[in-house]
């Protein structure tokens, strides 16, 4: 199994994410893998982990979440692999509810998560974003 982490998807797979067949509510499973520094184009907080910048990040995604009506059902950090075997495991797992593939496209394009991105991209190393459906 090749694992490619990523910060941003590339175009061509955010355009198939996102013009995806709209199939009302979803939770994104979301694989994070931390900076051993935080990394500000500014050179600012130079002297926060990876996981500090992101947990600023995690604060602020809350009300952007909120306003479209999604929530964020969990976050920890990952202890150990009990089953199977990677390379490097991730360093933290956060489910986040959508109602929509619509509410998260708002989402990201707010104003208001378009502010806080910063903290996001200087904290991660990489990340996998898994889209998942109830069954049933």
């Amino acid at each position: 199994m090749n694992v490619v982490d990523a910060v941003f998807p590339g175009p061509d797979q955010a355009a198939a994410f996102f013009g995806g067949v709209e199939d009302g509510p979803f939770v994104m499973v979301n694989l994070l893998k931390f900076k051993p520094h935080a990394e500000y184009p500014d050179g600012a907080d130079a002297d926060l982990t990876g996981r500090e910048a992101y947990a600023r990040y995690g604060v602020g995604v809350q009300a952007c979440l909120a306003a479209v009506g999604g929530k964020s059902l969990y976050a920890g950090a990952v202890t150990e692999l009990m089953l199977g075997e990677v390379d490097d495991l991730w360093d933290m797992v956060a489910l986040a509810h959508y109602p929509s593939r619509a509410a998260m496209m708002a989402m990201v394009q707010s104003p208001e998560y378009q502010a806080i991105e910063k903290h996001r991209v200087a904290g991660l190393a990489g990340q996998l974003n898994i889209r998942t459906k109830a069954i049933g």
